[in-house]
């Protein structure tokens, strides 16, 4: 009898669906596969976990690197810079050489760098430290290839949708947590706290989760892999540094050369190599290029309302600004000349004035907003894990950019006040839940086991950079609507002066409708997608 497998219409052979080419756990109680599964998706959390800790708790830590200046940033451009590039690579190392091995091995690396930026006081070693946590981000993608690989295939989907939107603590309880711990310690408790949960749950990995069985037996490209992230690291870094640095001089679009030559390169390099990072035929189809696609398009609102609404709630209000303007200036009026002026002799204006702006502390924003969309974003995740499995991935992901289009026009549109907020963030994170459901699902659905870890690194980087563009772009156009103060005192001639780090609002305005604008074109490519229709199988399609 013929051994030879089939292929489908990528070229890409299908590979039987057996417990021993993988370890599949199917004879294990439901009480052992959920413990699995949650020892899994916490160890995976700690990205999100200290993305959402360490971008809260941003103005805290400068002070304490003055030499950093405005590129303290850098602090969180460092981690989704290294995090992304590298994680192709080590997708593609744990196909060759073990998932739980390069889980572990992301964690520990975790761990050293939380310790690093917990005790130095050096810039540059801090940002190493930064460097080491971003192996986090391939935590993640690893995990996708574990829950794949372990669990019984009627788990697959569902517990692919756990995996990617976690059990709500980076989206919900991490903005509190990160508040509780700088106001009553100070900003490097975070990191202790950070590396004391890595090193709890290491054990707990390394006892609880097998190793799965699955090994692909080549070589790793490593030239291509170089390209591949390097490319993507150069553009990720046009899109942070831009607005800095001028979008469209010469040295800046270098950056931006440079990475788009290097994925052309790979893509060269990779159709006549022998033992390819990824299949470029896979890669190019239309069941993997166009979920890619969609990604990076859809993940742009994500990085626009992520930015946007925090800001604008902790914002002061205009009254408040006003309010400061007039006092700072009736001060400077008595200092110089020794008078004491009635309020009513000074008038000041805003020039543009704004409507939003609650004046909100982190705390605020993590109780009044973050939380129910956190939960939501939890419980959507599961949901969208069973709609795929029964009807197919396509349709949570069509539910979740339709509602995102519809939250942007809303954002851009509705008054800009914190109920309107509450309410567009909680819908927002019920379609957060069902897009990081539907997305791996489909992926996994797309490949076959041994391209498995590669392709959702692909995934992982694109929707960084979706991310990094909407943070870009929105920040472009807040920062295009400076917000001034006139002042005129006693009839005398109006002054003006910048009121730093408030905006208009027209440039949030328009940074929603950028996200309404690109969600649309991923609403149109997934309404025209033939992939994901059918119930979801867990991977069992190759």
């Amino acid at each position: 009898m013929s051994t030879t497998p089939t292929v489908d219409s990528a070229g890409v052979p299908d590979i039987p669906d057996s417990p021993d080419v993988t370890g599949r756990l199917d004879g294990a109680s439901r009480a052992r596969l959920f413990s699995l599964l949650a020892i899994i998706v916490l160890f995976s959390e700690i990205a999100p976990i200290q993305y959402t800790m360490v971008a809260a708790a941003l103005q805290k830590i400068a002070p304490s690197f003055p030499q950093a200046g405005a590129n303290i940033t850098w602090a969180m451009i460092v981690f989704g810079l290294i995090g992304a590039s590298a994680s192709p690579l080590i997708g593609k190392m744990s196909d060759v050489w073990g998932k739980k091995r390069m889980f572990v091995a992301c964690g520990v690396l975790f761990a050293v760098g939380c310790l690093v930026s917990a005790v130095t006081s050096s810039w540059a070693l801090f940002l190493v430290g930064r460097c080491l946590q971003s192996f986090a981000i391939a935590s993640v993608i690893v995990a996708y290839g574990l829950i794949r690989d372990l669990m019984p295939r009627k788990y697959v989907t569902i517990g692919l949708g756990v995996t990617s939107t976690g059990f709500g603590f980076s989206a919900a309880l991490a903005p509190l947590l990160a508040g509780w711990l700088v106001d009553n310690y100070s900003w490097r408790a975070m990191f202790w706290f950070l590396f004391a949960f890595t090193v709890v749950m290491l054990p707990l990995v390394l006892v609880f989760v097998p190793e799965s069985k699955l090994r692909v037996r080549e070589r790793i490209d490593f030239v291509g892999a170089t390209l591949i992230s390097g490319g993507a690291a150069l553009v990720l870094i046009y899109v942070d540094k831009g607005q800095d640095w001028g979008w469209g001089k010469p040295a800046t679009l270098a950056w931006l050369i440079g990475g788009l030559a290097l994925v052309l390169a790979f893509v060269v390099v990779e159709r006549g190599a022998s033992a390819p990072i990824m299949d470029m035929r896979l890669l190019l189809h239309p069941r993997v290029s166009l979920v890619i696609l969609v990604a990076l398009l859809a993940s742009c609102i994500i990085g626009v309302q992520g930015y946007a609404i925090a800001y604008m709630v902790q914002t002061p209000s205009q009254d408040v600004i006003q309010g400061g303007v007039l006092a700072g200036t009736l001060a400077k009026v008595a200092q110089l000349t020794g008078m004491q002026l009635p309020p009513e002799a000074v008038q000041v204006s805003l020039d543009p004035g704004y409507t939003y702006g609650n004046g909100f502390s982190l705390l605020d924003f993590a109780v009044r907003i973050a939380l129910l969309q956190g939960l939501l974003t939890m419980v959507f995740g599961i949901v969208g894990g069973i709609v795929a499995r029964k009807f197919g991935a396509r349709l949570p992901l069509l539910v979740a950019v339709a509602v995102f289009a519809v939250v942007a026009i809303a954002q851009a549109l509705a008054p800009h006040t914190w109920n309107v907020f509450l309410f567009t963030n909680a819908v927002f994170g019920l379609a957060l839940g069902l897009y990081y459901a539907a997305a791996p699902n489909l992926i996994v659905e797309a490949v076959p086991q041994e391209q498995q870890g590669i392709s959702v690194g692909m995934l992982g980087v694109t929707q960084s950079m979706g991310v990094a563009i909407g943070v870009a772009v929105v920040t472009a156009f807040v920062n295009a609507h400076p917000l001034q103060a006139s002042v005129t005192v006693a009839g005398q001639p109006p002054q003006t002066s910048l009121i730093p780090q408030v905006f208009g609002d027209r440039g949030y305005e328009l940074g929603f409708w950028f996200g309404a604008v690109t969600v649309i074109a991923a609403l149109i490519l997934t309404l025209v997608m033939r992939h994901g229709r059918t119930p979801a199988t867990g991977g069992a399609v190759h």
